[in-house]
C-alpha cells in the first residue's frame, strides 16, 4: 500500500465482489468525529491512472509504473469530462483524465457529497504493484443531514485480476515504463445501498486497507430514484454478438407493455460492448392491429437530452427524455433505431420469443415511417433496447430466471410468458385484492445460471447465456425502474450442469441478501421438474429436492415463496412435468404451464406494503 493515498467507498458489485450491507441509520451519537473537511472527489485525486501511449511514464496507476492507456478509452468513449450512465447512475470521467491525477486511493478522506438517492454510486478499481492481484476492501461510512449515519464495506476487483463479468468499461492495453502491453485492464461501478428518507451529507472513503493494495475512486454519484416511472418492459442482455455489419439501417423491435401511462421513455444499453454506438434518431409508436411492422399512427420522435440521437460508450447506457406518448397496458409498441452505422457486433436479448425488423443496409433512417414496406428483414432478438418506463404508476415486479421466465418454447408473438400472464392478473384483480397493478418486467435470461458466468461478459461471441444472475443483479434487477419486488426463480441450469445444491443456495442467499439491503421485497420460486430432458439426470434431481427444500423452509431469506414446482409437477410422476404443462421438451412448460404458474401466484405476496 501506498502512503497517504485516499480510499473508496461503494458496495455491491456482484460476481467479483463482497456484498454489501448497509448498517442501519443510528442516532448522533457515540460517532466517530469528522477529522478533515469533506471535500469534493476531484479536489482529492492524488494519483494519475491514465497516460498517453507516447508517454506511459507519465502515469503511474498501481505504484509499478503501469497505466491506462488514454487512448484506449477514448475510443471506448471514454472521453475526458463526459458523463457516463450506468445502472440508472450519472458518473463523470475525470476531466483530467490522460494529463492529471484522475483518482484517488482511499484512506479514510471525506467526500462532499449531498442530496437525496436511493444508492451511491462509484468508479473504483483495486490495484498492487506487485502485479494482478485479489482485490481490496474496507469499510466507510456514509453521514446524513440530519445527524445520524451509517456504515458501508466495500470489496472492489483488481484492475488486471478482476472479473470480466461486472466491469463498466474493458481496455485491450496496458501502459508500461516499457512501453504497451496487450493485457486487459478493466474498471467496476459498485453501489451502497442508502437511507432514501434521508439526505446525504458527506462519505467518508474506507481506510488504506494494507500492505500491497490500493483502493482507487475516480467517480461518485447519488442514484436518483426513478419517482414518477414505472418500468413497463424490460429485456436483461445475454450477450454480445456478431451483426451484418449494420450499416445505415433501422431496426424496429417489437415490445409488450404490462403498465400503461400517459408518457413514455426508452432505455438503451451499450452493454459487454468494447467501443461506442451511435444511436442516429430512435422513435417509438403502437403497433398497428394488423401486428407487423405497421405503425397505427405516425411514429413519435424521442430526443436524448434534447439531441435527436446520441452516443453511447461502451459499457453504458442511455434514457430517452420523456415524451407525451400515452401507453396502453397489453400493447405492442413499436421502438426504431437508426444506426448510422457500420455496427459488427450489439449487446442482445436473444430469446425475445417476438419478431422484430431490420431494414435494408443503405436505406437509412426509417424510424418516422408509419409503413411496414421499409422493412425487409425480420429479427428473433432485441439489439440495445433493455427497457420501457411510463409515467405514474406505482412501481414493477421483477421476474429474475432463466428460459423458463424468458418465455421459451411459448408461442412467438403471442406474450403468453408467465411474467405477461402475472401482469394481467394485476391489472384485472388490483381493485378486488388490493394489491397494485404494478408493471411486471422480465430479467429472464435463456440457459442462464446463478452462480456460473457462461458468457464471461467480455468479448464478441455466440454464447448468449449471460453472466450469471449474481454478475448481473444489479443491472437487471436493482437498477430497473422503480422496482419494488424481485421473484427469484432460478437454479435448474446450474444443476443440470453439475453445480451443487449448496452452491445454488447460497447463490440464492446472496441474491435475496443483496435485494433486501435495497429494500426489496423479494419472492422465491421452487425450481421445476425436468426428467426426461437430457441433462436432467437422476442426481440433479436429486439436487434440485435439496435446493426447494431450502427455498420452502428458508428461514426467512425469502419475504414469500411461489411453489412453481408444485403447480406444474406430475402428481404421479413429481420428477417430471405434467404432460398437459409440458411444451414437449420436458424442461419447459408451454403456454399452459406457464399461465398455470402465473395464475397459482398469490397477489399479496407480492405487495410491498
Amino acid at each position: 500500500m501506498r502512503v497517504g493515498r485516499p480510499w473508496s467507498v461503494a458496495g455491491i458489485v456482484a460476481g467479483g465482489a463482497t456484498l454489501v450491507l448497509l448498517a442501519p441509520a443510528a442516532p448522533s451519537v457515540a460517532q466517530a468525529p469528522t477529522t478533515t473537511k469533506p471535500l469534493p472527489l476531484e479536489r482529492l485525486f492524488d494519483n494519475r491512472a491514465v497516460g498517453d501511449d507516447t508517454a506511459p511514464g507519465t502515469a503511474d496507476f498501481d505504484g509499478a509504473g503501469n497505466s491506462l492507456s488514454a487512448q484506449d478509452l477514448r475510443a471506448a468513449g471514454w472521453t475526458p469530462g463526459r458523463a457516463i450512465a450506468l445502472d440508472a447512475a450519472r458518473l463523470i470521467w475525470p476531466r483530467g483524465a490522460g494529463s492529471r491525477p484522475d483518482n484517488v486511493i482511499a484512506d479514510g478522506q471525506s467526500v462532499e457529497l449531498r442530496g437525496h438517492g436511493d444508492a451511491l454510486t462509484l468508479l473504483v478499481a483495486s490495484s498492487s504493484p506487485d502485479g494482478p492481484g485479489a482485490g481490496a476492501s474496507g469499510t466507510g461510512r456514509i453521514r446524513y443531514q440530519d445527524g445520524s449515519s451509517g456504515t458501508y464495506t466495500l470489496s472492489a476487483p483488481d484492475w488486471r485480476a478482476g472479473p470480466a463479468a461486472t466491469k463498466a468499461v474493458g481496455l485491450p492495453h496496458l501502459n508500461t515504463a516499457d512501453g504497451q502491453r496487450a493485457e486487459a485492464a478493466r474498471l467496476y461501478a459498485v453501489t451502497v445501498p442508502l437511507r432514501g428518507d434521508r439526505q446525504v451529507a458527506s462519505v467518508t472513503l474506507p481506510k488504506d486497507p494494507g500492505p500491497g493494495a490500493d483502493l482507487h475512486v475516480f467517480a461518485a454519484s447519488l442514484r436518483q430514484p426513478a419517482r414518477g416511472w414505472t418500468g413497463s418492459w424490460a429485456a436483461s442482455t445475454a450477450g454480445y454478438t456478431k451483426v451484418g455489419p449494420w450499416t445505415d439501417q433501422t431496426l424496429r423491435l417489437v415490445v409488450h407493455t404490462s403498465a400503461g401511462g400517459p408518457g413514455a421513455r426508452v432505455r438503451l444499453e451499450n452493454t459487454f460492448a468494447a467501443a461506442p454506438v451511435e444511436i442516429g434518431h430512435a422513435t417509438v409508436a403502437l403497433q398497428a392491429e394488423a401486428g407487423g411492422a405497421a405503425a397505427s399512427g405516425t411514429p413519435v420522435p424521442l430526443t436524448f437530452r434534447g439531441r435527436a440521437g446520441a452516443s453511447i460508450p461502451a459499457g453504458a447506457q442511455v434514457f430517452s427524455d420523456p415524451v407525451n406518448f400515452p401507453v396502453p397496458a397489453d400493447a405492442n409498441l413499436l421502438v426504431s433505431i437508426h444506426l448510422p452505422g457500420p455496427v459488427a457486433a450489439v449487446p442482445v436479448h436473444t430469446q425475445a420469443t417476438q419478431r422484430s425488423f431490420l431494414s435494408a443496409p443503405g436505406s437509412g433512417d426509417r424510424t418516422g415511417e408509419a409503413g411496414a414496406d421499409a422493412y425487409t428483414g425480420t429479427l428473433t432478438t432485441w439489439p440495445f433496447l433493455t427497457g420501457v418506463d411510463v409515467r405514474g404508476g406505482p412501481g414493477s415486479v421483477v421476474a429474475l430466471g432463466d428460459s423458463i421466465t424468458d418465455g421459451t418454447k411459448s408461442t412467438t408473438d403471442a406474450n403468453r410468458r408467465w411474467p405477461d400472464v402475472l401482469a394481467r392478473r394485476l391489472r384485472a384483480q388490483s381493485g378486488v385484492s388490493g394489491v397494485p397493478a404494478y408493471g411486471v418486467v422480465n430479467s429472464g435470461i435463456s440457459a442462464n445460471r446463478v452462480v456460473t458466468d457462461v458468457y464471461p461478459g467480455d468479448g464478441v461471441s455466440t454464447v448468449t447465456s449471460g453472466v450469471s444472475a449474481r454478475s448481473r443483479l444489479e443491472r437487471d434487477v436493482l437498477a430497473q425502474t422503480s422496482a419494488r419486488t424481485v421473484v427469484i426463480f432460478q437454479g435448474i441450469n446450474d444443476l443440470r450442469w453439475g453445480t451443487s445444491a449448496e452452491d445454488v443456495i447460497a447463490g440464492l442467499k446472496d441474491l435475496a441478501a443483496r435485494a433486501h439491503a435495497r429494500g426489496l421485497r423479494v419472492v422465491g420460486g421452487t425450481i421445476t421438474p425436468c426428467e426426461g430432458e437430457s441433462l436432467c439426470t437422476a442426481d440433479a434431481d436429486a439436487r434440485r429436492s435439496v435446493v426447494n427444500a431450502f427455498i420452502r423452509d428458508n428461514g426467512g431469506v425469502f419475504d414469500a415463496v411461489l411453489d412453481f414446482d408444485a403447480v406444474v409437477r406430475d402428481p404421479g410422476h413429481p420428477s417430471r412435468i405434467l404432460p398437459a404443462y409440458d411444451s414437449g421438451d420436458h424442461l419447459h412448460p408451454g403456454d399452459a404451464g406457464l399461465k398455470a404458474m402465473a395464475d397459482a401466484i398469490p397477489l399479496r405476496s407480492l405487495a410491498t406494503g
